[in-house]
Formats: C-alpha cells, sequence, structure tokens
C-alpha cells in the first residue's frame, strides 16, 4: 500500500481540531457542572456513573476512528471503511442491549437510565467512522467542525431536559436522540471519501478488536475511579468525587487535538518517529500547565457550585494530574495503534489491575481515592512512555515537518 500524505500541516490542523474539540469539551464540562448544581450529589453521583458506563461501552467508537484513520493513510478505500463501520455499529448494539441488566445491578442505577445512556454508543460509532475517513485524509476543518456538532448535538438536549426538572434518565435519553440525529448527517458533511483501483486485502472487525483493547484500557483507567466511588463512598462522596473529576477529564481531554492531527503521520513510516516524540513532549507540557491552572482556580468551587463542593477544593490539582498523566498515555497508547504494536496495552492493563485492587482494599475516603487514582495514572504513563520512546529509537531525530500542506 503507498501510503497517502494527510493534506493539512500539523500546526493548522491543531488549530482547527482544538477549537472543535474544545466546543464540544466545554458544553461536556457546562452539563456536569448543571448536573451537579440541579441534581445534587447523590443525582449526580448516579449521573456520572452511566456516563462513565456508556464512554466505556463507546470504545468500539474510538477505536474504529484509529483503525478507519490508519486505514486511509495506507490507501483503503471509503467504500470498504463504511462497511465495517456499519457492522462495528450494529455489533456495539446488540452488545449494550445485553449489558443493560448488568450494569443497572452493579452501578445500582434505574433501568431507563442506563438503557438511555449505553443506546449512544452504536451512534457514537456511526459518528466516529466518518471522523476517522476525515482525519485519515487530513481534511481538518470538516473534522473540526463534526467534533462540535457532535457536543453540541449530545449535550443541548440534556440541558433542556434537565433545565425542565428531567432526572438523570430523561437526560441520558435526550442526549442519545441529539447524538443520533448529528450521527445521520455525518456522512454528508464527510463526503464521498477516498477510493482506490488497486486491490486490497480485507479489513475487518478483528482490527477493530485489537484496537479496542487497548482504547478499553485507557477509558477503563479513565474512568473506574468514578464508577468504584459508589460502592467504596457514600453517595454524598461519591458526588463530590464526581464533580472533582471534572478536572481530570478536562486535563484528559484538554489535548485531545494533538493526537487526532499527528496520528496520520505516527501512521506514516517515514514521519512515525518524529510524530510520537513530538506528541509526547507537547503532552506532558500541556499537563503541567492544566495542573497549575487548576490550583489557580480551586478556590472557586464553593463560591459556584456551593458549600456543598468545598471538600474538592483542596483535591482539585490531584485531579488534573491524573488526566495530564492518562493524556500522556493516550498519546503513547495512539502511536501503538498507528503503528501495529498493540501488546503496549499489557503496561495500560496491568496499571488497571493494581489501581481496581487498591481502590477495593485501602480505600475509604475521597482523599485516598484521588491519592490512588493520580499515582496509578502517572507510573503507567511513565512507562509506557519509556517504552514508546525506546521503540521509536533510531537515526531521525525533530519534529515532525508542520509546514507542508494546506488548510483546508
Amino acid at each position: 500500500m503507498t501510503p497517502r500524505p494527510a493534506t493539512t500541516s500539523a500546526v493548522a490542523g491543531m488549530t482547527m481540531v482544538t477549537a472543535g474539540s474544545m466546543t464540544a469539551n466545554a458544553v461536556s464540562y457546562l452539563l456536569a457542572l448543571v448536573a451537579a448544581a440541579w441534581l445534587g450529589p447523590s443525582g449526580y453521583g448516579e449521573f456520572a456513573a452511566l456516563t462513565a458506563s456508556q464512554l466505556v461501552l463507546a470504545v468500539p467508537a474510538l477505536a474504529l476512528q484509529t483503525v478507519v484513520a490508519r486505514e486511509v493513510v495506507l490507501g483503503r478505500d471509503a467504500a470498504t471503511l463504511r462497511r465495517l463501520e456499519t457492522r462495528c455499529a450494529v455489533i456495539v448494539a446488540v452488545l449494550a442491549a445485553l449489558l443493560v441488566a448488568p450494569i443497572a445491578a452493579i452501578l445500582g442505577t434505574g433501568t431507563g437510565a442506563t438503557v438511555a445512556a449505553l443506546l449512544t454508543a452504536p451512534l457514537l460509532v456511526l459518528l466516529a467512522g466518518e471522523q476517522g475517513l476525515l482525519q485519515g485524509t487530513g481534511r481538518f476543518g470538516r473534522l473540526s467542525a463534526l467534533l462540535a456538532a457532535a457536543g453540541l448535538g449530545k449535550v443541548a438536549p440534556a440541558v433542556a431536559v434537565l433545565a425542565l426538572g428531567g432526572g438523570p434518565g430523561a437526560a441520558l435519553t435526550a442526549s442519545a436522540v441529539g447524538t443520533g440525529a448529528v450521527a445521520a448527517v455525518a456522512r454528508v458533511l464527510t463526503g464521498r471519501g477516498t477510493d482506490s483501483d488497486e486491490p486490497r486485502a480485507a479489513v475487518g472487525v478483528a482490527a477493530v478488536l485489537r484496537a479496542s483493547q487497548v482504547q478499553l484500557a485507557l477509558v477503563v483507567l479513565s474512568s473506574v475511579d468514578v464508577l468504584l466511588a459508589r460502592v467504596v463512598l457514600g453517595d454524598e462522596q461519591a458526588g463530590q468525587y464526581a464533580l472533582g473529576a471534572v478536572a481530570t477529564k478536562v486535563a484528559f481531554w484538554l489535548p485531545a487535538a494533538v493526537g487526532v492531527v499527528l496520528y496520520p503521520k505516527m501512521a506514516s513510516p517515514d514521519h512515525s518517529g518524529r510524530a510520537v516524540r513530538a506528541a509526547l513532549g507537547v503532552l506532558v507540557g500541556i499537563g503541567a500547565v492544566t495542573v497549575a491552572a487548576a490550583a489557580a482556580v480551586a478556590p472557586l468551587v464553593p463560591a459556584v457550585l456551593g458549600e456543598d463542593y468545598a471538600p474538592v477544593r483542596g483535591l482539585l490539582w490531584a485531579f488534573a494530574l491524573s488526566g495530564g498523566c492518562l493524556a500522556v498515555l493516550q498519546g503513547a497508547l495512539l502511536s501503538a495503534i498507528a503503528r501495529e504494536r498493540t501488546r503496549l496495552a499489557l503496561v495500560a492493563w496491568a496499571g488497571l489491575a493494581v489501581e481496581v485492587a487498591l481502590i477495593l482494599t485501602v480505600v475509604s475516603t475521597m482523599q485516598q481515592l484521588i491519592a490512588v487514582a493520580a499515582t496509578t495514572a502517572a507510573l503507567t504513563a511513565a512507562a509506557a512512555g519509556l517504552l514508546v520512546l525506546r521503540g521509536v529509537a533510531g537515526p531521525s531525530r525533530g519534529f515532525p515537518d508542520v509546514t507542508s500542506g494546506t488548510p483546508e
């Protein structure tokens, strides 16, 4: 296969994708703050736990986007990749239906609310396939617009329902409807995509499964503390912890554009090493700035959200540290998918096992829980990062070329 270069420079691409992802993330954080304020600690604890479960089930969507983008770079035609997208969505829909009862029982959530949360997962798979086509071809302007639309479509209906007095289940249902609407128009925005006259070996669900286990390790590692907070803490502390975890999400997703834009270069044999080094370096820098910012704004938490959330104030920097470390881990794992070296996920799975064991055996307070989560994230990210850097060591040095290409 002849690699297909991205059509947009890295700097311009990061600018556009950051704009789209920041829009999506900003409205997501708004939903978290609104839900925390209007549902109270107990209701928000249920809402946050179901949202975390939704994210875990949406792992195939994250994996599908990376596989599609990689295969586009390597010359795969769009029609083949869209068939893969449809198959994956059907599989996730069936899996979601089977998991409703177990998740509701484990988390102690209502069946209706659980159905509403999991219903979004197959819709996210369809959306991710189109995002992968845009990412792989370097059409970051359209990708930015789609990311922003996806965020608004998921959040705006939920906020409206909460404003009318709806509970977690109603808000999650509205969110699913909005996501479905965006997924329906995504293919129009993406267009016909790329075609290839050269014969290609079939790309199947197995490729997505290999990428999924990498993404699953990361997603569960980033969500397990919120999920288990309802098990080891009381409802009120679990709700407070879920609010603090918003800072983790901010630090985790804020630098998402770095991986999105540099991923096609990671998948290209000519640029892989330099792209990986650049991505990890930028992610570490952004993480440090985010931790400092969290410490600076922490005193505002009680004033903005009320004294019920005052215990979070002194821990906000630790939540941000956890998210920043997870962002570095994500960069390392993305490089593993791009280069089809997914065994690196074993590091994340090992970190997850240690974290779960510690939470279930020694944690009884919110302070202990975030200490375990942040320490595990830091050590896992350091191990994965070192292994990745060793793997790309070679004669090539420096950073990816960020001057070539024309922004869309």
